[in-house]
């Protein structure tokens, strides 16, 4: 992992076309603004995680009914 220090107004660019801004700071939260191209998705990590244990769920229940059309 990176770790950087940045201040109000400073921003960090990653990969040539997603910036990270540092909005505002208040205690212990940090309000952050990204510009990134439409077809790069941006989720907060908790969301993130859920999409994929509902796409695993929906392919396990894929495999499950596919097996059951075999007769398996």
């Amino acid at each position: 992992m990176l770790a950087l220090s940045r201040k109000k107004n400073e921003a960090l660019i990653i990969n040539n076309n997603v910036e990270v801004t540092i909005l505002e700071v208040k205690g212990d939260q940090v309000k952050i603004g990204i510009e990134a191209p439409r077809e790069i998705p941006v989720y907060r990590k908790e969301v993130y995680l859920q999409i994929q244990e509902a796409n695993k769920a929906s392919s396990d229940a894929s495999t499950m009914d596919a097996l059951k059309s075999l007769g398996l």
